[in-house]
C-alpha cells in the first residue's frame, strides 16, 4: 500500500510560533511565578488528572470551546513536566516529541516500512507484537498500567488480549457467557431468599458478571466507560429535576414515600 503525502498544512508556521510562545511563558513562570517554581513532578501528577477527566467530561457533552480550553491545560502540563525533566537534566520537550515521532514511525511499519495491515484488527494486532518487544514485557498485560479505574482497566486487559488473537469469534459467544456469568452470581446471591450469603463468593461473581459485560460491550463497539457516564450524567439532571420540581410545590425529599418521588422521576423522563 503506497504511502500518502501528508497535505502542506498553510497554518504550520502559525502552529509553531504558537508553541514557541507557550514554552517561552513557560520558562518565564518556572524563574518568576512563585507557585509554578515550587511545582514538581509529583505535585502536578493529581492535578494532571484532574485536567484528563475535565477534558472527558467536555468530550461527553460534545462542547468543541471547551474541548478547546481543556486541551490547552493539559498541553500546559505537558511542557511543564518538560521543562522540569530539563532541569534535571534528564530531558527536554525536543527529546520528548522526537521520542514520540520515533515510536509512531517504529510502531506504523505498514506506513514507514514494508509490513502489510489493511484493516483495524490488523493494525491493533502488529502494534501489541511490537510494544511487547519494545519494553520487554514478558506479559502482554504487562502494559496495562495498575492503577487505571477498575472499568477502564478491563476493556484495556481485553483490547490486548485481543491483540495477540485471545478473544471469542462471535458476538453470541460472548452473550452466551454474560447468561452463564449472570446464573452464577444469582446461584450465590438470591435476591429472593433471606439466606444467609457468602458475601466474598457473591463479590467475585459479581465482577465475573461485570467484566463478561464490559467483554460483550466491546463486541457490539460500544465503550462502557462512555456507556455509564451516560447513565450517571442521565440519572444527576432526573434526580435534580425531581429536587427542584417537588421543592417548588412546598415538599421535602425526605419527607415524600418512593411512590410520590415517582411521580416527578416519570416527569423527568419525558424531558
Amino acid at each position: 500500500m503506497p504511502k500518502i503525502p501528508a497535505p502542506k498544512d498553510p497554518k504550520r508556521q502559525d502552529k509553531l510560533q504558537a508553541f514557541d510562545r507557550l514554552l517561552t511563558i513557560m520558562d518565564e513562570l518556572r524563574l518568576n511565578c512563585p507557585w509554578d517554581k515550587k511545582q514538581t513532578l509529583e505535585s502536578l501528577r493529581h492535578l494532571t488528572i484532574e485536567e484528563v477527566y475535565e477534558l472527558s467530561d467536555s468530550i461527553l457533552d460534545n462542547d468543541l470551546m471547551e474541548i478547546k480550553k481543556e486541551l490547552g491545560d493539559i498541553l500546559l502540563h505537558m511542557v511543564f513536566y518538560a521543562k522540569i525533566g530539563e532541569e534535571k537534566q534528564a530531558f527536554d520537550i525536543s527529546d520528548v516529541l522526537n521520542g514520540i515521532c520515533d515510536k509512531l514511525i517504529h510502531r506504523h511499519p505498514h506506513i514507514y516500512g514494508d509490513v502489510e495491515a489493511n484493516d483495524e484488527d490488523a493494525v491493533k494486532a502488529n502494534w501489541e507484537k511490537i510494544k511487547l518487544k519494545e519494553k520487554g514485557n514478558k506479559s502482554v498485560l504487562g502494559g496495562v498500567p495498575s492503577s487505571l479505574p477498575a472499568l477502564v482497566k478491563a476493556m484495556r486487559i481485553q483490547e490486548k488480549a485481543r491483540g495477540v488473537g485471545f478473544d471469542w469469534e462471535k458476538k453470541e459467544q460472548v452473550w452466551e457467557k454474560v447468561e452463564e456469568e449472570m446464573q452464577e452470581f444469582k446461584s450465590e446471591f438470591d435476591a429472593s431468599s433471606d439466606e444467609p450469603h457468602d458475601r466474598q463468593k457473591a463479590k467475585n461473581e459479581f465482577g465475573d458478571l461485570l467484566f463478561s459485560l464490559i467483554n460483550y460491550a466491546r463486541f457490539i463497539d460500544i465503550n462502557p466507560e462512555e456507556a455509564l457516564e451516560r447513565t450517571n450524567k442521565k440519572f444527576i439532571k432526573r434526580f435534580q429535576f425531581l429536587e427542584e420540581a417537588s421543592k417548588k410545590d412546598g415538599k421535602r425529599i425526605a419527607d415524600m414515600s418512593l411512590e410520590e418521588m415517582d411521580v416527578y422521576w416519570e416527569k423527568a423522563k419525558k424531558l
